[in-house]
């Protein structure tokens, strides 16, 4: 059996109690396996066999009393009347109240007044009702229902200015709602504004200017000083720096010239570029980190299913307190109306509107926050892990180090100099496509060391290379190499001997008769792993691992200089996973660190796998639980912090929402509480839970300064 997805975005949907009033007509279709609402982005998945018509499912979702269009296809007159219409009649509700008020104070328009607040009911409470009544008919009590009930109860125990003032502050707590939310939908909206919509593209010797849908891989764009770059690609002329932070978050600008790649929605700060095309305007960096953020909105974190769960026991039993408060005082001679009133007081303020929305708007501005910052987080349960971490290991090659070696000494071991040294080793090298070499001549250039000359190159397979300069071979390589030549090495071994046991790897330079001398390499520790360290065990975490393929000594040295005390050398990827599952055997969160797809067995066997460097990887981006767009390691400790302060709010918003309502039930059992008390509560814990939730879009981790180790710092 064949299933296609079909995403409908429906502007009236904000949270599980619309929810249930679609699925209720779309359960009994034959065909669908499951439905993926996201509250945020007013999306509804429907996950069906396809055989069964779209259009089918569009007159589903009508029938439950709501608009629905394919997502993409939003028409204007869909938009338009939920936008601003709630807004339109709330303040209509609130002025026929006042008019109501005004004429009941002054006395003698009684039958007016009471006419203009059951008017002021039924218009702020248009949408309320025609949902509570829905609701009703399918045994689905909700918060609409409960505000129905007592509302109209209202009116009928005679209390009409009461009932309307319910409606019209409910309606005014879910416009100032629905705008707050708003706000976290803009933010993600705004990353879909990042990338241009036009492009400048060279075709036939000419510039012109097209859609950049319109753009095929492989033409040629022209970039000025000032402008976003429109699509993904490769600098193929001039020079320019590149503010990259709407993708990697990296604030400061990045310098391209030919052979640089360069990402959709970056900004080309000044000089001009031309740049091939590597990808449709729909497959860019940028496309798909929006993609994955609205897909890590639906996925539901666990305090969410938690309160999900929660408000579906919740209302019914509130709507059980409610005929018990109103019919046991009765019972026992108290005054029946006066306990009809109490009960309706305890439906108002029993709502749970302020407790279903404070997860799931606290998590997407966070969501939203951290792809701001260049810290893609594909969920709701991996924010929340994130925020409970305790253990973080480390991947060491190419993640705590640069993953590539550096020259860290030059030891003369005769007469030679240092300088002569290295300017040998670098000509031999010059034609060697090995790693080792690549460090020597990148050190000789950096002294700028004038190479001599070589000829009858040879590169000697896991030894060495060798190459004549004025007549003379000479060696390059590693001890064996010398051994294998015929050259006493023992003794020389045991003056460079130190630096093997430290992690570092030294090649003798020299004839096939003389060594000249030892270049020592080494890998090289990242200038800000010291400082991201020390921010994650401020937060708490302080329990960090490293794991590496590398020898005992090389290990113990990176982490000696990171005070790193737990470590395993040698090992191989199967070995890695078994050390992540040994910690999470624990009953322990785990994170595992690396720098991509290389690490992706630990990555994918630990609590959250964190990937580093993974900009237009997209590998990395689709396994990753969170990918940071650049190899910077203060991202950790920023993502960390994120968690942390997530959780505190969720747990801030729950608790005031249920202490606040636990206050007021104990007014109600007393027989002391009021409707406008009730009203303005739940208004008042609505709000604040949702102005809270929005504190996120502003979080700012305090992270260490930038180290001031040099690149060549030797690990």
């Amino acid at each position: 059996m064949k299933y296609h997805s079909t995403e409908f975005y429906i502007e009236k949907m904000d949270c599980p109690d619309e929810l249930r009033l679609i699925e209720a007509k779309l359960k009994p279709l034959a065909g669908i396996e499951d439905l993926r609402p996201n509250y945020i982005q007013r999306t509804l998945t429907i996950v069906h066999e396809e055989s069964l018509p779209v259009e089918k499912l569009r007159q589903a979702i009508r029938s439950s009393g709501f608009e629905a269009a394919l997502r993409g296809e939003e028409h204007g007159e869909i938009r338009w009347w939920p936008r601003y219409g709630k807004g339109l009649l709330t303040i209509a509700s609130g002025l026929m109240l006042a008019a109501a008020l005004a004429l009941h104070i002054a006395g003698g328009y009684e039958e007016p007044a009471v006419a203009l607040a059951i008017g002021s009911l039924l218009t702020g409470g248009a949408y309320v009702l025609q949902r509570g009544i829905a609701s009703a008919f399918r045994f689905s009590f909700e918060m609409n229902f409960l505000m129905s009930v007592a509302a109209i109860g209202a009116v009928i125990v005679g209390e009409p200015y009461e009932g309307a003032s319910v409606m019209f502050l409910f309606s005014v707590a879910q416009w100032l709602e629905s705008r707050s939310i708003d706000r976290a939908r803009d933010a993600i909206r705004k990353l879909l504004d990042l990338a241009p919509r036009e492009a400048v593209v060279v075709r036939d010797g000419a510039e012109m200017r097209v859609p950049v849908g319109d753009v095929a891989v492989g033409e040629t764009l022209i970039i000025r000083p000032a402008e976003k770059i429109p699509l993904d690609g490769v600098v193929i002329g001039g020079a320019s720096s590149v503010n990259e932070s709407p993708v990697t978050g990296e604030s400061l600008p990045v310098e391209k010239t030919a052979g640089s790649s360069v990402f959709a929605g970056s900004l080309n700060v000044h000089g001009s570029l031309t740049v091939a095309a590597t990808s449709k305007a729909e497959n860019t960096t940028l496309a798909k980190i929006i993609h994955l953020v609205e897909e890590a909105q639906s996925r539901r974190a666990p305090s969410q299913q938690f309160v999900d769960r929660f408000a579906r026991i919740y209302t019914p039993a509130v709507l059980v307190g409610a005929l018990l408060v109103a019919a046991i005082p009765p019972i026992l001679g108290h005054s029946l109306s006066d306990w009809v009133y109490q009960a309706l007081v305890l439906l108002v303020i029993a709502c749970p509107c302020a407790l279903v929305i404070s997860t799931p708007v606290t998590i997407v501005c966070a969501l939203a926050r951290s792809a701001r910052d260049g810290v893609l987080i594909k969920g709701g349960a991996h924010l929340e892990h994130l925020g409970r971490l305790q253990t973080i290991i480390f991947d060491k090659t190419g993640t705590l180090t640069w993953g590539k070696p550096e020259v860290a000494d030059v030891v003369p071991l005769a007469d030679a100099a240092p300088d002569e040294i290295l300017a040998i080793a670098a000509a031999v090298e010059s034609r060697s496509e090995h790693p080792l070499a690549h460090a020597i001549l990148r050190k000789a250039i950096s002294r700028k060391i004038e190479t001599p000359a070589i000829a009858n190159f040879a590169a000697l397979p896991g030894l060495g290379a060798r190459a004549d300069i004025d007549g003379t071979t000479f060696y390059v390589g590693r001890p064996r190499l010398f051994q294998e030549l015929g050259c006493p090495v023992e003794q020389l071994e045991e003056t460079v001997g130190h630096y093997e046991g430290s992690g570092r790897i030294s090649v003798f330079v020299g004839t096939q008769c003389s060594i000249s001398g030892a270049i020592i390499l080494s890998d090289t520790i990242r200038p800000n792993a010291a400082g991201a360290l020390a921010r994650l065990r401020d937060l708490g975490v302080d329990d960090l691992v490293m794991l590496t393929g590398d020898n005992e000594g090389s290990a113990k040295a990176v982490a000696d200089k990171l005070s790193i005390s737990h470590y395993h050398a040698g090992l191989l990827p199967a070995d890695k996973v078994r050390e992540v599952q040994m910690v999470i055997q624990q009953q322990r969160l785990a994170a595992m660190v690396g720098d991509g797809i290389n690490d992706a067995p630990a990555l994918a066997a630990s609590t959250v796998g964190i990937a580093m460097g993974t900009a237009g990887t997209d590998a990395a981006l689709e396994t990753a639980d969170v990918a940071l767009m650049t190899d910077d390691l203060e991202r950790i400790p920023y993502a960390v912090s994120l968690g942390r302060r997530t959780e505190r709010i969720i747990r801030q918003n729950i608790a005031a929402s249920l202490l606040i309502k636990a206050a007021f039930i104990g007014l109600v059992v007393a027989g002391r509480a009021t409707l406008w008390a009730a009203v303005a509560a739940d208004v008042g814990v609505t709000l604040l839970v949702v102005f809270n939730a929005m504190r996120m879009l502003n979080h700012r981790a305090e992270l260490p300064a930038p180290a001031t180790h040099s690149h060549a710092e030797a690990g």
